[in-house]
């Protein structure tokens, strides 16, 4: 019994194969171009004002005022100002009295050693 089976899918195999095989091309596809441009559309209508939003403009009842901030630190130490210029020469004094006369005394130095 499969002998007969194997045959027969032989023979049907080279039935097949024996006939003409016909290819079928799918159609081209259609490319469409445009064409020109048509003239520009005219202009539209100008819309309408939009709604005014409200001001905030008298309000009953005003906020409270708010707190006192912190004191701020304490700075830094300033620079050390520049030196001011030297002063003007002061006057000269009045002559002295005239010594009494008398004895004169040399003072001698002493020897260099």
């Amino acid at each position: 019994m499969k002998y007969p089976l194997l045959l027969a899918a032989l023979a049907g195999t080279l039935v097949l194969s024996a006939c003409e095989r016909t290819v079928v091309a799918p159609p081209a596809a259609v490319v469409t171009v445009p064409g020109p441009a048509g003239p520009a559309g005219a202009t539209g209508a100008t819309g309408t004002d939009g709604a005014k939003g409200a001001t905030g403009a008298g309000v009953g009842i005003p906020g409270p005022t708010g707190a006192t901030g912190a004191t701020g630190a304490t700075g830094s130490t300033g620079y050390e100002g520049a030196t001011g210029a030297t002063g003007a020469t002061g006057a000269t004094g009045n002559t002295g009295r005239t010594g009494q006369t008398g004895d004169t005394v040399v003072i001698v130095p002493a020897p260099a050693r």
